[in-house]
């Protein structure tokens, strides 16, 4: 038999920290919904393999579960560079043209000192190829799970980067041998 892999992808709690930023590694997770907290847990299995992106707002998301994660920066956000702790705005107006450049293929444009959604792709693939087998809860990010997606559906990423992926969602895809399936999507 494939092994077989049931990956359960949660995305963590909302920042608590201003809108509209691009939030770096130390940003706070509001682990205040109790019940979206609790309806979410009930929905994981037991036993399960937990892990975390290295990122503040994933480890306390994922404490808040009662999880015990390791973490894995192969899932980690991807990496927004020198625009990472600054507004849209900001980013806007002090990078002129680069910033709506980079708009006009996010997948494939890099922010300055940072990596494009495909290179997040390409980390993300290397994260899963390195999993155990069963049932693996994964605490981390839009953009991971967006990856996932693009990997399990061999979407291009410009494709991949049209799927909302809401604050405490669970995303489920399972891996059979080198075949997928999608199980759910932005589950609340």
């Amino acid at each position: 038999m494939p092994p077989h892999s049931q990956l359960w992808l949660i995305r963590h709690a909302p920042v608590a920290g201003p809108p509209g930023v691009i939030h770096d590694i130390e940003a706070a997770a509001d682990v205040g919904d109790i019940p979206a907290l609790q309806r979410l847990r009930l929905l994981l299995p037991n036993p399960h393999l937990a892990i975390s992106s290295p990122a503040r707002r994933t480890r306390e998301t994922a404490a808040a579960l009662g999880l015990v994660a390791g973490q894995d920066p192969a899932f980690s956000e991807q990496d927004f560079g020198r625009w990472t702790g600054l507004t849209h705005e900001q980013i806007r107006r002090s990078s002129g043209s680069a910033y709506d450049a980079f708009w006009r293929a996010p997948a494939d444009n890099r922010p300055p000192e940072g990596e494009s959604f495909r290179q997040q792709i390409a980390r993300v693939a290397l994260g899963i190829e390195a999993l155990p087998e069963g049932d693996i809860v994964l605490v981390v990010h839009a953009g991971t799970i967006r990856a996932a997606l693009a990997l399990a559906l061999g979407l291009p990423p410009d494709n991949a980067l049209r799927f909302v992926i809401d604050p405490l969602s669970l995303t489920r895809v399972d891996r059979i041998g080198q075949a997928w399936r999608v199980v759910a999507v932005n589950r609340r």
